[in-house]
């Protein structure tokens, strides 16, 4: 592994989707779920289980979504329409970070880190359509990957957050 490659989540900078930096060091502690999510998919109703294990497991793990319109142009709407249509629809307080791409260039450093074993030290993946699920531990390190079939309540995931 590159030493100089980022070692946990932590190094990175986003925007949220409403233009604040998303600061991934005050989620120190807890464990994060990060999703590709996408409003005009057949997975978007894991909006809903996302937001239950969001607030089930509130004091040990938070969960952002990340919009991206890379897959089936599923994703087209602006920054406020994709925030409304996740608040209104399933109620969504967890956060979201501004669209990103996945797919196409250039892809966002936090997916180049997420999805290459060279850089996150942990596995390679490969994103082949909306709402995939990184964990990442309570120190920002990457523990585990699940594909969109996945629902966000499977024992998979929920067995993970147990320990």
């Amino acid at each position: 592994m590159d030493i100089t490659a980022p070692s946990s989540i932590y190094q990175f900078d986003i925007k949220t989707i409403k233009g604040d930096k998303l600061d991934f060091k005050k989620y120190a502690g807890k464990k994060i779920l990060i999703v590709n999510v996408a409003s005009e998919c057949g997975f978007t109703k894991q909006y809903a289980q996302l937001e239950e294990l969001a607030e089930h497991y509130k004091d040990k793990l938070v969960v952002i979504g990340f919009p991206c319109n890379d897959f089936g142009g599923q994703e087209p709407g602006s920054a406020e329409e994709i925030q409304n249509f996740c608040t209104s629809k399933f109620g969504v307080t967890f956060p979201l970070t501004e669209k990103i791409n996945i797919k196409s260039k250039p892809v966002h450093p936090i997916y180049e880190w997420l999805t290459h074993k060279e850089q996150n030290g942990v596995l390679d993946a490969k994103v082949g359509w909306n709402f995939n699920k990184f964990l990442l531990n309570e120190k920002g390190q990457l523990i585990a990957y699940f594909g969109s079939s996945v629902k966000p309540l499977d024992d998979d995931i929920l067995d993970l957050l147990k320990d």
